[in-house]
């Protein structure tokens, strides 16, 4: 229910609270969803095409205080290959 709740006020909200939605550090454009429950932290890789439409990339359960850079790295890879695949479809 939680994760429904943060993924609504991503899709619905102008401005979404930093607590759920930040953009990440020493990136290109990739942003973090931040889901937190009792038991565990979820996390979701983003990033903004066209400055509104949200592209999730790869979710993760957060074990360390830092996100892994093999997660970033992930998104990074998935956002280029959007943006490659994007391209193509336009020719």
């Amino acid at each position: 229910m939680k994760i429904e709740y943060v993924l609504d006020l991503v899709r619905f909200e102008r401005q979404v609270p930093i607590k759920f939605f930040k953009k990440l550090e020493s990136t290109t454009g990739i942003y973090e969803v931040r889901i937190i429950t009792l038991q565990k932290s979820i996390r979701i890789l983003c990033f903004l095409d066209e400055g509104t439409l949200v592209v999730l990339t790869n979710a993760f359960v957060k074990k360390t205080q830092k996100t892994p850079k093999n997660e970033i790295k992930l998104a990074e890879s998935l956002k280029m290959e959007y943006y490659r695949k994007k391209e193509d479809e336009k020719h």
